[in-house]
């Protein structure tokens, strides 16, 4: 229990440190809550909640958010800037860490943990993920939508994911890849859960 308990410690902190960036990085800008809300196209409270460190925000709302700010989506996962290659290795604390996302920002239920396998490359252009999806007991789901491409291969047990008007079971070892400007929804299947390795690019 104690360990499991300093698991969810540290993905709680991995959360908090993202929602101080994004503040600080807008700040340093000059942008305010009310221009960022209209440029990203979110509310404001949702902006503010983020910040505050109330939500577990989606991936959607991070990359409008990125950008407007003028960032990259890897500068609110970095820790430091490596321009050679990057090795993440199985036994490493750091590949096991986990960031804890919903796609809802009205809900603070968390159903997929995203553990970074790149944050110290700098300059990247794309963001890998081990990701734990958990069952979600909500069937209707909030889309996502925003730039860039998706890679989904999956680990263990079976995903569903929402593409357009059309659903894709995915098993082990089955993989899809698609563009994410298309209204798209990933979550397990069967009320099991699963792991998957997801490869998101965005334009910058």
């Amino acid at each position: 229990m104690p360990k499991n308990n300093k698991f969810v410690s540290k993905k709680m902190g991995s959360n908090k440190i993202i929602g101080e960036k994004i503040k600080n990085i807008r700040e340093m800008k000059n942008i305010s809550v009310v221009e960022m809300a209209e440029r990203s196209g979110l509310e404001e409270d949702q902006i503010t909640r983020i910040e505050g460190n109330e939500d577990f925000p989606s991936l959607a709302p991070l990359i409008k958010i990125a950008r407007v700010l003028g960032v990259r989506l890897g500068t609110f996962l970095d820790d430091q800037q490596e321009l050679g290659p990057v090795i993440c290795r199985r036994e490493s604390l750091k590949c096991r860490e986990g960031i804890g996302f919903t796609n809802n920002a009205v809900t603070k239920h968390k159903f997929m943990s995203y553990h970074a396998l790149s944050t110290d490359k700098s300059g990247r252009h794309m963001e890998p993920f081990i990701i734990d999806v958990e069952p979600s007991k909500d069937a209707d789901f909030v889309f996502s939508t925003h730039e860039g491409e998706e890679f989904i291969y999956v680990i263990e047990g079976t995903i569903e994911i929402n593409y357009g008007k059309n659903v894709y079971a995915l098993n082990e070892g089955d993989s899809i890849y698609y563009d994410s400007i298309v209204a798209h929804h990933v979550h397990a299947a069967n009320s099991l859960p699963a792991k998957i390795l997801g490869v998101i690019y965005t334009p910058y």
